[in-house]
């Protein structure tokens, strides 16, 4: 969850930027770690913004964290972040108009709320959903706790109708501590999730945990954590590291505010993902920076209880750059969600959604491709 607050000039360059990138231009990728098989092509359809402050049946829509693609239904669910504050917290079902020709709108349909344990909706500020994906028996999502309330990230298991069916194990170290010796970080936790191809569950820290070192810098990165759980029992099998990027763009001002952070992942196989590194430069505004990587080779931490003072050479995962959204042109807010879908025409689909942080300012907005060639 990146909180931004926007400058005069941050509004003046969203208000004002033209998304330069035509219909139909095609994004191209021959050989990312100079495998051809990983080869990735996508020609952009377009974008599409729900204004903060829309409503459907009464509730807010915004905060929309993660999506996936509902092929029983042809529609996307996408959870938000709403701690239960503007309204019980939930995921959106979403039916988006797009085809070969270009994305022409998006229409929220319903939302389910979310349950807890008890099967009540979940009281203001125990939750902060922030990832989704449809699995075979439910729907699997994650939240980030609250670091600074001491509440515990988990990735749960619900029913289609957002009752609770089941809860992964934590694994050690990751439970927020009151002197921030261990550890998430508060709006730093579970931010993304996916399906590898042979079942298991991979899941994403935003950033380093407490033990694991600082997080990013303009001149440095930082260590997040995956980890690779049994999805038929929600325990941890490994975990790897993740190495963020430093923060791409400074602020014009001494003082200014900026960030940088994993805030997604999806697989492309079992051992290639799509990630989402996303940030804020106050003054400036968004980038965002979609990589591809992969787990082989990898070394397992689960047993390196800090990153930052171990002796033990750990090999972090391999990574490579797919596109950088400001470099091609657009104007990317908050994006935090991606999913594969297919339109209505037989369209191939990659899709991307923006969390406004329910800000005025900002806007909930989808970014569509057509996916020509996708790896693997």
């Amino acid at each position: 969850m990146l909180k931004p607050f926007l400058t005069t000039a941050a509004v003046l360059f969203f208000g004002h930027a033209a998304y330069a990138l035509d219909i139909g231009t095609t994004i191209d990728v021959p050989c990312p770690f100079g495998d051809c098989k990983a080869g990735i092509s996508l020609s952009y359809l377009g974008n599409y913004d729900i204004p903060t402050g829309f409503t459907e049946n009464g509730v807010e829509v915004g905060g929309l964290s993660g999506i996936d693609f509902d092929p029983s239904t042809g529609r996307y669910i996408a959870i938000s972040d709403d701690r239960s504050e503007k309204a019980p917290a939930r995921f959106y079902d979403l039916d988006i108009d797009v085809d070969a020709s270009g994305l022409k709108g998006v229409t929220v349909v319903d939302h389910v709320t979310l349950k807890d344990k008890d099967g009540q909706p979940f009281a203001v500020k125990k939750v902060d959903g922030e990832s989704i994906r449809l699995g075979k028996d439910g729907i699997y999502w994650t939240s980030e706790g609250d670091g600074k309330a001491v509440l515990p990230p988990f990735v749960r298991v619900a029913n289609r109708d957002g009752s609770f069916l089941r809860e992964f194990s934590l694994p050690d170290d990751f439970a927020p501590t009151t002197d921030k010796s261990a550890g998430i970080r508060d709006n730093l936790a579970f931010e993304g999730i996916t399906f590898l191809s042979g079942g298991d569950v991979l899941v994403g820290t935003e950033s380093a945990l407490y033990q694991d070192g600082p997080i990013t810098t303009l001149t440095n990165g930082a260590l997040a954590r995956l980890i690779r759980y049994d999805a038929t029992n929600g325990v941890q099998k490994a975990q790897y590291v993740y190495p963020i990027s430093p923060i791409p763009q400074a602020p014009p001002m001494a003082s200014g505010w900026n960030d940088f952070g994993l805030s997604e992942i999806m697989a492309l196989d079992d051992r290639h993902l799509l990630s989402i590194e996303r940030g804020f430069a106050q003054g400036i505004g968004n980038s965002v920076v979609i990589s591809m990587f992969d787990l082989d080779g990898a070394t397992d931490v689960a047993n390196i209880p800090s990153l930052a003072k171990t002796d033990q050479r750990i090999v972090p995962v391999r990574k490579t750059q797919i596109m950088d959204l400001r470099a091609l042109g657009l104007a990317p807010d908050n994006i935090e969600g991606i999913s594969f879908g297919k339109a209505k025409d037989g369209t191939d689909l990659l899709i991307l959604v923006a969390d406004n942080n329910f800000n005025p300012m900002q806007k909930t907005q989808f970014f569509a491709f057509k996916v020509i060639r996708r790896p693997f």
